[in-house]
């Protein structure tokens, strides 16, 4: 997905080290609700970085299902009655519930848009997940299938710019938002309320949040040219 390979690599690497938090979470969740949210967390940033190496793009149709349901399960549980305790039951945890539907929903658009560029690039004989500039198949195609590659492009890049923008925006100004909740956790007194959730657990949760946003809102940005 993207050109310089440290960069892929480094994304790499924080999706998988979300993924193994979240394991770690289900693993220590007492609630099936927390641990099911969990599982789906892992399963998303695997699914991510998985598709930053374009693995297994056979399963894109299941992976947008499976992203496309989470979505779901967290839209229900925003918008659950109050004595569904198991569910977000506070105003903090329906909107955190709602971002997260926020992040499966717009995970599950990318594998789409990603599977759009991969099978039009396939469809030329070019092994690549991103598209290829119209001079390269200029230079490796027949003058009769060039002309028509850089048409079938067109028609089918031209609505990215319009999905990628707002999500870039959106998902930076929410690694912004996390970045400055982490900030005020650390500078926060330790309270009663604060004794009965452990401070690192919410830093860490937030800091995840904040990165997580922050790849979603790069990677999105590299489909926006």
């Amino acid at each position: 997905m993207f050109d310089i390979p440290a960069m892929t690599w480094t994304l790499t690497a924080v999706l998988l080290l979300g993924g193994t938090y979240h394991l770690l979470q289900t693993v220590r969740s007492r609630h099936l609700t927390a641990r099911v949210n969990n599982t789906l967390h892992a399963l998303m940033n695997t699914l991510m970085a998985a598709m930053l190496w374009n693995v297994l793009p056979s399963t894109m149709l299941a992976q947008i299902a499976l992203l496309a349901g989470a979505a779901l399960w967290f839209i229900i549980q925003a918008i659950a009655r109050p004595e569904f305790k198991i569910l977000c039951v506070s105003t903090q945890g329906r909107l955190k519930c709602l971002y997260h539907s926020l992040t499966m929903a717009a995970a599950a658009l990318m594998i789409a848009m990603m599977a759009r560029t991969t099978g039009h690039a396939q469809a030329d004989g070019t092994p690549m997940a991103m598209p290829m500039p119209a001079a390269h198949h200029t230079m490796t195609s027949a003058p009769h299938n060039s002309a028509a590659a850089t048409s079938t492009g067109t028609t089918t890049f031209d609505h990215l710019p319009a999905l990628a923008i707002p999500l870039t925006v959106l998902f930076g100004a929410a690694a912004v938002i996390f970045l400055v909740l982490l900030l005020r956790h650390r500078t926060a007194k330790t309270t009663s309320r604060h004794m009965a959730t452990p401070r690192h657990f919410t830093r860490s949760e937030h800091a995840l949040e904040a990165l997580g946003a922050a790849i979603m809102a790069l990677m999105f940005a590299t489909m926006t040219a």
